[in-house]
């Protein structure tokens, strides 16, 4: 799993500008192999659907990934013909490579692909990237199994369409509702981020997509649609199910084991409700709150297990505190990395220590407890001790989770930083408002790993500088050959962007 670091986090999502100087608003990707029969009727038919009800301007990618038959020929004669037509020949097979090589050298701010069979009615293509125009979600899928989907198909593909989605739910916590639809949509913007984190290049390259989308806090948007399916389809299942399940064991040992640095992507636009200053309302407090419970009752299950083990051979006060210690220790660990998300080794002395002093007031009253239980008894019986170490305990549960978010895990996410500014890259920003200071172009690459080199990027020819309108609008981008960027890869071309503070969001936004 690649663990190489992303351009950091995501400028505020804002709306696609109405017109733009030539550059297309969507780019539909089609990746093909020898697909010489059906590629032809599959892009007229694309075309035309576009050219008559989308209304901004688009273009359409055919990826050819290796073909051995006349699909290059096929492909060239379509982008000959048709100005919004362009085609990409790629020497390696791959849907997911062919995607990330296409993608990564668009210029359009919307990114899409769908299959050539075109089981998908086209008329869910405007509904499924109107919310990434609009800077409403970040990514876009159809759906087969929505309830209002309408879909037509053999009992054996529905079975195992199915049976996949529910293994995604089940072992990797999943909540979209079809991962292997193909028709889906993302911004070029997070595609830039998203992107360098997946490793498959096969047909498990849009499920990872989605899996670490989810778990980076990204929106995605689902749009039911109407399919039928392709009785000619080469795709071999038993070969691809054997892959995907290969691709969910990786994916699911790399978010288990942590080497995802997601926490990066975590809630990273500036227009998240969640991010707004709020008086007398910490942050994260009802996340926190839920680990919390969820740790505490574990952590009183364990304790309870515990005193009774120890009450067999020792007195109450003993077992009370030899419980108490061993489920501190646990506890804290447990809410460390859980409940307030601190990871590592950095300071896990420092945390014990200080959980152990927590652990004293606990004690303190839970012993009190027992000593007023045995003062007003000589003989109490054991559920009694137990009920009443259970209320000590929920006493001081709220007073451990007070004392653990102020003192022991204080957020300090607000504190001034005192490394160097990150280089700061010019993202598009429609309508001329900019939340950041633009970057010259071209983009600054920061070089990554010695396995790695940066992405070419065109020379620009010596030009006028733009009005300021023009400049408003139009995109920093630096195109380049897909070629070029198959060969070298996906990963390289990270940059870094500047964090977004939760006020710098479009000020003509009542919100």
């Amino acid at each position: 799993m690649r663990t190489d670091s992303s351009p950091g986090d995501l400028p505020a999502r804002e709306h696609l500008p109405a017109t733009d100087a030539g550059t297309p608003v969507l780019d539909v990707v089609i990746p093909v192999y020898n697909e010489e029969k059906d590629l032809q009727p599959c892009v007229l038919r694309l075309h035309e659907h576009l050219k008559r009800t989308f209304p901004y301007a688009f273009r359409i990618t055919v990826a050819d990934n290796a073909s051995t038959d006349t699909t290059p020929q096929v492909a060239a004669r379509l982008a000959a013909r048709l100005p919004e037509v362009v085609s990409r020949r790629l020497e390696q097979k791959g849907r997911g490579r062919a995607l990330r090589t296409v993608w990564s050298a668009s210029d359009a701010p919307v990114l899409a692909y769908m299959d050539v069979d075109l089981s998908t009615d086209l008329n869910a293509l405007l509904p499924l990237v109107a919310p990434l125009i609009s800077g409403h979600s970040d990514l876009a899928i159809g759906s087969r199994l929505a309830r209002s989907s309408r879909v037509v198909r053999g009992a054996k593909r529905e079975f195992i369409s199915r049976s996949y989605n529910l293994i995604l739910r089940g072992s990797l916590q999943a909540r979209f509702s079809d991962a292997q639809c193909g028709f889906k949509a993302i911004r070029r913007d997070v595609a830039q981020v998203l992107l360098p984190l997946v490793e498959d290049s096969g047909w498990f390259f849009d499920t990872e997509m989605l899996v670490l989308a989810e778990r980076a806090g990204l929106r995605i948007h689902e749009v039911p649609v109407d399919w039928v399916d392709d009785p000619d389809s080469t795709v071999h299942i038993v070969r691809t199910a054997t892959d995907d399940l290969k691709g969910v064991w990786r994916v699911g040992r790399a978010l288990a084991g942590g080497s995802l640095s997601l926490d990066r992507l975590a809630r990273p636009f500036g227009d998240d409700p969640r991010d707004r200053e709020l008086t007398d309302v910490p942050k994260g407090l009802a996340r926190q709150l839920v680990g919390f419970c969820v740790v505490g009752g574990l952590s009183t299950l364990f304790y309870l297990l515990l005193y009774s083990g120890f009450r067999s051979f020792s007195g109450s006060q003993v077992a009370n505190a030899l419980a108490l210690l061993v489920s501190a220790v646990a506890n804290t660990a447990a809410n460390r990395r859980l409940t307030f998300g601190v990871r590592g080794r950095g300071g896990a002395v420092r945390h014990q220590a200080q959980g152990l002093v927590v652990f004293g007031i606990g004690l303190v009253l839970t012993s009190g407890s027992l000593a007023a239980l045995n003062a007003a008894t000589n003989d109490p019986a054991h559920s009694t001790e137990l009920a009443v170490l259970i209320a000590a305990n929920l006493a001081a549960t709220v007073l451990r989770f007070l004392l653990f978010r102020a003192w022991v895990f204080p957020d300090r996410r607000d504190e001034p930083s005192t490394s160097a500014p990150s280089p700061v890259v010019a993202s598009h920003r429609p309508g001329g408002h900019a939340a950041h200071p633009a970057a010259p172009h071209p983009m600054p690459v920061r070089p990554g790993p010695p396995a790695y080199r940066p992405l070419p990027q065109r020379p620009t020819a010596p030009a006028t500088p733009p009005s300021p309108t023009q400049a408003a609008t139009s995109y920093d981008t630096a195109p380049f050959r897909a070629a070029d960027a198959a060969e070298q890869g996906w990963g390289d071309s990270t940059m870094q962007m500047q964090a977004v503070r939760p006020h710098d969001h479009d000020p003509r936004n009542a919100r």
